[in-house]
């Protein structure tokens, strides 16, 4: 198969809008379903979320999928029915495995600033295993440094979290104007800039909320063109292997 790039911009993902919450999404998502863009990969969902200050997502449940929440600015405060709670902000990235069954809420408990994140889900290896929960801060300056690993299933992979995938890693990087970064060569990537632009090799500028799905891709190189955060998620498998 050859090498395919889609860029997909901020402005044409759904919305999901509400008092207290406003969520874009890159897939198919709730009410919002459309059945040429369930997934890339295997990746699932991939929402652009801002909760207001003293709302939030109450106890609702989930199975069979790793659900990794990475935060921009705020504070999200996270409860389940496992016992697990922590407050995930900058920097510290958490991974939450519904497996067999799992009840769990989110809530921005500051009383005036608003909690600003993304949350990517991806199919686990096998359905019905333990419910678990796992959260690690990342230095700042390994951030600002490069890519870095972030969640990983994939053997050798040095990860702040691991998945129950050995197919899916995610990477992210900090980069500030002029600095650059290389996307991994893998049979699915999916870039999403999380804030800032930065120009893509082959593809151009990409802002805040684009993205691009690249298929059976060798790598491209990105330059930022502000200060710019990019979640990357390497996929060397689809859904169904």
């Amino acid at each position: 198969m050859s090498a395919t790039a889609e860029l997909r911009r901020a402005a044409d993902r759904a919305v999901t809008t509400a008092p207290w919450l406003q969520s874009r999404h890159s897939f198919s998502f709730g009410d919002h379903y459309d059945p040429d863009n369930t997934h890339h990969g295997l990746l699932l969902v991939n929402n652009d979320d801002i909760v207001e200050p003293n709302t939030g997502f109450d106890t609702h449940p989930h199975r069979d999928m790793e659900i990794v929440t990475w935060v921009l600015r705020g504070e999200l405060t996270h409860s389940d029915s496992a016992g697990n709670h922590g407050v995930i902000y900058p920097g510290l990235a958490q991974r939450m495995s519904a497996g067999s069954g799992i009840l769990h809420s989110e809530k921005n408990d500051s009383s005036f600033a608003p909690v600003h994140f993304v949350q990517m889900w991806v199919a686990p290896d096998e359905a019905g295993i333990a419910p678990g929960y796992q959260q690690q801060l990342v230095d700042d300056e390994l951030l600002s440094a490069g890519l870095v690993t972030i969640a990983s299933g994939m053997p050798g992979h040095d990860a702040a979290i691991s998945l129950h995938n050995r197919n899916a890693a995610l990477h992210v990087a900090r980069l500030q104007p002029g600095g650059t970064a290389g996307t991994p060569a893998a049979r699915y990537v999916h870039l999403f800039v999380a804030r800032g632009r930065v120009a893509v090799e082959g593809i151009g500028e990409v802002g805040a909320g684009d993205a691009v799905r690249f298929i059976d891709d060798d790598g491209r190189r990105l330059t930022a063109s502000d200060p710019a955060e990019v979640l990357i998620w390497e996929m060397h498998a689809g859904l169904g292997g």
